[in-house]
């Protein structure tokens, strides 16, 4: 039993096949796209003379503002979210105590269907003689202009996709609060403002950023929403990623806006979690 036990201890040579997996599955893909964006413009060849052309081309053009629109509509998603999600939270855990995280589990039902089949219901919604002006045409006599394909409507499809993103993490540590912390605040005279600010912001602050980060992250990447629903008016960096790597088949380009991308949005989310203790966000304290 001993020379087992000695046998299936944990040890580094156990981590062996999991670090092997994540250098096959995440690493090598990185590096190859880092190695990529140094070759000759519209070249495949991997091995040729490296140089920074793709990302002078980058600088002297205009790509820094798809730059600029996927950073701030992402910005405004999250802000648009925070707004929206902590109270919905706070409403479910206080109603559903501790089928709270049940409850929330429904919202994300909408993402069982694509999200490209749920972006389009909202062109039948939003278009001319659909869903909405329609029923104002047809009970009215009023048709409003649409506004499809408006940098508005963009965000809001923003919002409606990554809004179960932001609300299960903020749930979750909306639930973290004790009701006992709460009463005890009251108890000893604070405002319903101090007790927000002092208490329940600040245990929830772990669910409250992943949230912030999670919904970021995900929304920086978004392209279907412009494409559907902003009729293209706004181009983010993903489109231009995409059209480097397809249409113009120009992979090195490409790479080379893909690894800008990564750095801005890591050196982003490494400065916001530089200010939060990381362990009390993961629960280890």
């Amino acid at each position: 039993m001993d020379r087992l036990a000695k046998i299936f201890r944990p040890g580094p040579r156990h981590a062996i096949p999991v670090m092997l997996f994540l250098l096959l599955g995440f690493v090598a893909p990185l590096v190859t796209v880092v190695m990529y964006s140094f070759v000759p413009s519209r070249t495949f060849d991997l091995w040729q003379d490296w140089n920074l052309d793709n990302y002078a081309e980058i600088f002297n053009s205009s790509s820094y503002i798809p730059f600029v629109w996927s950073l701030g509509l992402a910005a405004a998603t999250v802000l648009i979210l925070a707004v929206i999600c902590y109270p919905v939270a706070f409403g479910i855990t206080r109603v559903f105590g501790k089928y709270a995280t049940f409850i929330t589990l429904l919202f994300t039902l909408p993402l069982f269907v694509s999200e490209n089949v749920r972006i389009y219901g909202w062109i039948l919604f939003f278009i001319k003689n659909g869903v909405l002006l329609g029923s104002l045409k047809s009970m009215f006599g009023y048709e409003p202009e649409s506004i499809l394909f408006t940098t508005g409507l963009t965000l809001m499809g923003m919002v409606y996709v990554y809004l179960p993103f932001m609300l299960f993490p903020m749930t979750l540590g909306v639930s973290m609060v004790p009701q006992q912390t709460r009463d005890a605040a009251f108890d000893l005279g604070a405002t319903r403002w101090q007790v927000f600010k002092e208490v329940d912001l600040p245990l929830a602050m772990p669910g409250i950023v992943i949230g912030f980060l999670l919904t970021f992250v995900l929304a920086v990447g978004a392209i279907a929403e412009a494409k559907v629903l902003g009729g293209q008016r706004i181009i983010p960096i993903t489109q231009d990623i995409e059209t480097a790597f397809t249409y113009a088949q120009n992979w090195p380009l490409g790479a080379a806006l893909s690894v800008l991308l990564m750095l801005v949005v890591g050196t982003l989310v490494l400065v916001v979690l530089r200010r939060f203790d990381l362990d009390t966000i993961l629960g280890k304290k």
